[in-house]
């Protein structure tokens, strides 16, 4: 176990449950509120399969991304004191991810959602228990060249606050934020200075409109917008169009890498795709080869059931770089 970890990812952990729907026994229909899901209600339906899956959620499939590439992979995280929580250590440190942040809450169980999946989408049903949160203290050699931070709880605001004040103590750690839902719902002043601090935001566009109250259809209005709130690079994906990216100076836009098969799960695709872009980065990328690193991966992780199955080494992404079709380049814009 190397004492300075290259990034320590930031976030609840889960063991994720999915259950697959019988696509005759469920509907799918849009309104104008959006998707909807439904099924029948006071009744026995059957399902397909289950599958469960621990040690998930966006920061723990962050960690496992950057242990896959070669990097020096740390976690910060609550568990519960039970058998799902000892099962999700063993799953990360399966996966070679520094574990010695994880801490395990006495009297708490650990955050265990269930994914109905209908065709190629999910809907999840999340609970985040109300741990302790606590930001650890580091000794000077485990402090690390990043942070990636990415979902908690609603119960959680102060330990943001925690991180924002060690960030200041140790200016040269660079952090890279991909915010989750509660922290969406906590808006922009409430983390003032942990925006300020992001040397890397990646959000979808509906999350960058919600931050930034700007023009969903004008990418250079909601890019701009994201760097007046201090961020150095700003990402946003954009679903089937591909995603965009700015460093301030220049803005770049690449298309998805195509899909060698359909799709069989979404879970963990944009997890994928922002902390491939953070592992070229570390790597000595620069935005336009993060860019072009991000989206290979994401691919790779529709193509198999959950979040981390698909997750690629950087030889095998390499060689899908090598491969990719002349459609698949950097533009600027």
């Amino acid at each position: 176990m190397a004492d300075r970890p290259d990034v320590i990812s930031i976030g609840d952990i889960v063991t994720d449950v999915f259950i697959k729907l019988l696509e005759d026994q469920a509907h799918q229909y849009s309104n104008e509120q959006g998707e909807w899901l439904a099924i029948p209600f006071g009744t026995k339906i059957p399902y397909d399969t289950v599958e469960t899956v621990k040690g998930v959620g966006n920061a723990a499939n962050a960690a496992v991304c950057f242990s896959r590439l070669g990097l020096a992979s740390a976690f910060a995280s609550n568990v519960g004191d039970d058998q799902e929580g000892r099962d999700m250590i063993a799953s990360l440190s399966q996966n070679k991810v520094d574990t010695r942040f994880v801490r395990i809450n006495p009297d708490k169980v650990s955050n265990i959602h269930y994914a109905l999946r209908y065709k190629v989408e999910r809907t999840i049903l999340i609970k985040h228990e109300a741990y302790d949160y606590h930001w650890p203290h580091l000794r000077p050699t485990e402090i690390p060249k990043w942070l990636y931070f990415s979902s908690v709880s609603q119960h959680a605001m102060e330990y943001h606050d925690q991180i924002a004040d060690w960030l200041e103590e140790n200016p040269d750690v660079k952090l890279a934020f991909q915010p989750g839902t509660f922290q969406l719902e906590a808006g922009v002043d409430r983390l003032k200075r942990i925006y300020q601090r992001s040397e890397v935001l990646i959000v979808n566009r509906e999350e960058a409109v919600t931050i930034t109250n700007g023009n969903y259809h004008d990418f250079h209005d909601l890019l701009s917008k994201l760097h007046e709130l201090g961020v150095k690079i700003a990402v946003i994906t954009d679903g089937p169009a591909g995603a965009v990216a700015s460093d301030g100076n220049q803005a770049y836009k690449i298309p998805l890498y195509p899909d060698p098969a359909p799709p069989i799960d979404r879970t963990g695709a944009g997890d994928a795709f922002a902390s491939t872009f953070i592992a070229a980065l570390i790597k000595g990328n620069n935005v336009t080869g993060a860019l072009q690193w991000a989206p290979i991966n994401s691919m790779s992780v529709l193509q198999k059931v959950g979040a981390q199955a698909g997750l690629l080494t950087e030889p095998e992404l390499e060689q899908y770089l090598s491969k990719s079709p002349d459609s698949y380049k950097i533009e600027n814009f």
